[in-house]
This record gives structure tokens, C-alpha cells and sequence, in this order.
């Protein structure tokens, strides 16, 4: 029998993927609500449409960046506030970069302006160094971070900038110092309860559920131990996604990131694929080290490529190893 070649492959899985998503509404739930934004908007987009009155550009950056320079339009709510436990400022015992308290997550939103109506584009740093310590991946990190903390919260339309804020420096784009002061509003959305798993509940999906570690590779194979964690390893049965392979990175050549951008969705659902095979509706939960990459594992697999069903467990292997639960290597 011969083999059909590649590029009929590649046009079978991305045809078989585009039925599939047909019928996600359908097939996924019952109070699916259509996107009016994509997940991942390009530059070119954002400023096609500053002027969009349902539009909220939020700078996740710090004050001292965004007060240098910023997207025309854009409010700064820096991205530590969207979470509490902010990294190395509390005990490496009490898991880091939890969801806040739900009232005081709905008073940020609406200090922002925001409503659960709004379209919400996520703008932050994708630059810095890389070696010894990938700031420019945690902070890329961030941004999906904030943004799934947007779309917990019951915000639909929550978009994150390709590249970040020194991509559309890097092109030339028009940049403001003019500081903007966002309009107060009542944020009444509708909290996602089922988007967030405990330790127990990974601890009962073993075996039952994709549970996929989203840290480097030799995080995961036990050759690195993070300092954020107990000891080395990954949670039984856990299947490794790293969330920098997601990304294509420009560099200076000398280490340092110039801006960072996704990589094409076949690319990323091809990715996917590989680690979670055919199984698109069985439940799927992620995790890393703190919280920063399994945003974007998560954001990735739900958002954009759209699996249904995806959870994110927040304490990840932090809380997983200090709690003496059990490893693979």
C-alpha cells in the first residue's frame, strides 16, 4: 500500500482540524459565545483598530515603561497586581502567582474600565536576556498570565498582542507619553469556577486526564530542579509541551530577545497534536513551575486552537512537590 506523502498529511490533519472546530460550539458547550476579536492579534491589526470604541489596551508593563513609552490609547495596570503570592516576595512554600480573591479581582477589572463586554488586548515586554535567567520568556509568559486571568474572570473577548509592546516599537509604530486614566465601571461578570483544578483534583486525574508539564525539557526529565520547587520531577503520567518551543524568537545576537512572536497555528496545533493525539475532547490539564508558562500552554490550547476542554492547575509543581506529592522522572 503506499504511504500518502507528506504535504497530503499535513492537509489531512488540517482539514480533519478545521471540521473539528466546526462543530466545537456544538460539541463543547452550551454557553459557547463567539469571539469579536482573534486570540492573537498582529501589530498591523492593533493599529488598524485604535480607534475601536469597545477596545481596552492594556499595558501590563511596568509604570516606569509604560510612562516612557506606550501604545497610543493604552491604561497600565501592571501585571504583579493580576495575581497575589507575587515571585520571591512571599515563602517559596506558598505557591506563587495565585488567581486573587474573586471581589478583588472584579475591582481591578473594573478600576481598568472593563467591562465583560470589552474587547481586551493584552500588551507587554517579550524582550530582555535569555541566558542565565529567560527574563524574555517569563515576561512573554506574563502577558498570557494576565490574559487568562481576564478570561477566568468572564471577559470573552481577551487578545494578547503578538510580540508585545517592542515588537511595535521595533516597526516604527506610533508611541505615546500621554498618560490615559480609564473610567471607573462596575465589573458584574461571571467567574469560570470549572477553568481552575486543585492538587487533589490533578492527584484524581492521574491516568484519567492529559495532564501536560509546560517547563523545559530537562525541567521535566529531572536534569534541572527548579528553585521554586521541592525536588525534581513531573507529576505521573504528565506528557511535556515546553512553552518557549511555542514561540519564534528574534535576538540580537548576542543572547538577548528583540521581541518574541507565535508561531504559526498550523505549526502550534501540529505541536499539540503530537502530545495530545486525537483525543480533542478528553479533558486536559496544565501546569509548570509557578503559574507563568501553563498560562500559555493553556491560552494556546483553549484560546486558539480551541479545545474544549482544558484546566489549569495554578499551583503547579511548586505546590506539588512542597506538598510531598508523588514524581516520574
Amino acid at each position: 500500500m503506499k504511504l500518502p506523502s507528506k504535504k497530503a498529511l499535513v492537509v489531512a490533519i488540517i482539514v480533519s482540524m478545521a471540521v473539528s472546530m466546526a462543530f466545537l460550539p456544538t460539541l463543547a458547550c452550551v454557553d459557547y459565545v463567539p469571539r469579536k476579536i482573534p486570540p492573537i492579534v498582529s501589530t498591523d491589526w492593533l493599529l488598524c483598530n485604535l480607534g475601536r470604541k469597545d477596545l481596552v489596551i492594556l499595558d501590563i508593563r511596568s509604570p516606569e515603561a509604560y510612562d516612557e513609552g506606550h501604545i497610543p490609547g493604552a491604561i497600565n495596570v501592571p501585571e504583579h497586581l493580576w495575581y497575589i503570592n507575587d515571585p520571591f516576595t512571599v515563602s517559596v512554600e506558598t505557591p506563587w502567582m495565585e488567581m486573587p480573591p474573586v471581589d478583588e479581582l472584579f475591582a481591578l477589572i473594573g478600576g481598568a474600565g472593563i467591562t465583560k463586554y470589552s474587547c481586551v488586548v493584552v500588551v507587554g515586554s517579550t524582550s530582555g536576556p535569555l541566558d542565565p535567567i529567560p527574563l524574555a520568556f517569563y515576561a512573554t509568559a506574563g502577558i498570557t498570565r494576565v490574559a487568562i486571568t481576564l478570561l477566568y474572570a468572564g471577559v470573552r473577548n481577551v487578545a494578547i498582542l503578538d510580540g508585545g509592546y517592542d515588537k511595535w516599537v521595533y516597526e516604527g509604530k506610533p508611541v505615546s507619553t500621554e498618560p490615559v486614566t480609564p473610567t471607573p465601571v462596575t465589573y458584574d461578570g461571571k467567574v469560570k469556577e470549572d477553568m481552575l483544578v486543585s492538587m487533589e483534583y490533578v492527584a484524581e486525574a492521574i491516568g484519567k486526564s492529559i495532564i501536560i508539564d509546560a517547563r523545559d525539557e530537562v525541567v521535566y526529565n529531572c536534569m534541572v530542579q527548579e528553585p521554586w520547587c521541592a525536588y525534581v520531577g513531573h507529576i505521573p503520567t504528565a506528557k511535556n509541551l515546553p512553552t518557549p518551543s511555542l514561540w519564534n524568537v528574534k535576538t540580537d545576537g548576542n543572547g538577548y530577545a528583540v521581541y518574541i512572536t507565535y508561531k504559526h497555528i498550523v505549526a502550534l496545533w501540529l505541536m499539540a497534536w503530537k502530545v495530545i493525539g486525537w483525543n480533542r475532547y478528553k479533558e486536559i490539564i496544565a501546569y509548570c513551575g509557578v503559574g507563568g508558562y501553563a498560562s500559555t500552554t493553556y491560552f494556546i490550547l483553549k484560546e486558539v486552537l480551541g479545545y474544549p476542554n482544558v484546566k489549569f492547575y495554578d499551583g503547579s509543581a511548586q505546590e506539588w512537590t512542597f506538598s510531598g506529592m508523588p514524581v516520574e522522572c
